[in-house]
């Protein structure tokens, strides 16, 4: 996201400067030539910081008022690095992509006259409230809704603090108010470069299933393992005869034991993410926690494939239930809809035809950056 909204920017002839702060688990991460080439036409600086906790600093933070899911990335010589880079330069806006960078908003406040924008990914407390509602053990219920409370908390604490808020979602934007937020809130949808998503069906495997998504962030994980607990049997044994592929970063070594041969393969990390979404023809979207807007939905449309997502997975985006997506909220209609899909492929073909389209009509970076330098301009 951050990196469409960047392209944007600089297409239109913005100057741009990024300052990084990247997890230890994202190290190993390598940029696509166009990354690289994006990167070129900027100010660009990335540090790296180690965000793993162990036993014993969960163990310490029960004690204290916040959550160390925030306090973890926070690093004063990246706040140094931050400042020294402002000081350097006359910026009419920063923007802060996400709560956890909020944690350096006083240290920038007092160095710039610019703009402060704060880029809402999602409404985190909702996404922790959420997992904490899925659970049936009480510890671990408890535990969540803990961590859920803390940081509300620090989110009411810090949203008036910007000059103003951009969103994914008019859903987000209500609760935004609700919370009693009261500088300027813009809704500004993901925008993605289209000319990047160029679909060949016929590379395309048909049927396949397939997920694709990160497992280091909770809300994928809760998800694919529902789907996988629940449609293992159907999968190797039962009626849904289609191959069921799992692809992503940081996927744990016991989801090898999901795995049979020539029915559910887990694939891990794959090296061309694109390529990899071309090659599979229906995609699953099983996310029972979130909020804000899925990149990963919104690139699965752009490249036309047929995708079954729960309401909350396509949230925020302006779909039409069975011409642009299929919503399926439980088993029965996971199931219902994976075995319409399996069996039509022209189905299939149109949900997916339908879905770029949507994706040409109101996400395309261009049309989405001009609605961002608007909103700018009307802070500055």
């Amino acid at each position: 996201m951050v990196c469409n909204t960047i392209r944007g920017l600089v297409n239109q002839g913005h100057d741009v400067s990024l300052l990084a702060l990247n997890a230890k688990k994202n190290h190993h991460h390598e940029n696509s030539e166009d990354d690289n080439d994006l990167l070129s036409k900027i100010n660009y600086k990335a540090y790296n910081i180690d965000t793993n906790v162990s036993v014993f600093d969960v163990a310490v933070n029960l004690l204290s008022k916040t959550s160390f899911n925030i306090d973890r990335y926070y690093d004063s010589d990246f706040e140094k690095l931050l400042i020294k880079e402002i000081k350097k330069t006359s910026y009419d806006i920063i923007q802060f992509e996400g709560l956890l960078i909020s944690l350096y908003l006083s240290a920038v406040r007092k160095n710039t006259k610019a703009k402060l924008v704060y880029r809402a990914h999602n409404i985190e407390n909702q996404i922790w409230e959420r997992l904490a509602q899925q659970k049936s053990d009480p510890f671990k219920k408890s535990y969540l809704k803990m961590h859920a409370k803390r940081i509300k908390n620090y989110e009411l604490q810090q949203l008036n603090n910007f000059d103003s808020i951009a969103v994914l979602t008019e859903q987000d934007k209500v609760t935004l108010l609700e919370y009693g937020t009261k500088i300027p809130i813009e809704i500004i949808p993901l925008g993605i470069y289209l000319e990047h998503y160029k679909p060949d069906l016929s590379k395309t495997e048909f049927p396949s299933l397939f997920f694709l998504g990160s497992l280091d962030w909770l809300p994928n994980r809760e998800g694919i393992e529902w789907f996988l607990d629940h449609f293992h049997k159907e999968l190797t044994e039962g009626d849904l005869r289609v191959r069921f592929y799992v692809a992503g970063n940081d996927i744990p070594e016991r989801f090898d034991d999901y795995e049979v041969m020539g029915k559910i393969f887990i694939q891990g990390e794959v090296d061309d993410a694109l390529e990899f979404l071309n090659s599979k023809s229906i995609m699953i979207v099983p996310l029972l926690s979130s909020g804000g807007m899925r990149v990963k939905i919104v690139e699965g449309m752009a490249m036309q494939k047929c995708i079954i997502s729960t309401a909350l997975g396509a949230e925020g985006i302006n779909y039409r239930d069975g011409i642009n997506i299929l919503i399926a909220n439980n088993q029965e209609e996971f199931y219902d809809a994976i075995h319409r899909c399996i069996t039509d492929e022209e189905y299939c073909k149109q949900i997916g035809a339908n879905a770029r389209k949507l994706m040409e009509e109101q996400h395309d970076i261009n049309k989405v950056t001009e609605s961002l330098i608007g909103f700018y301009k009307s802070l500055v």
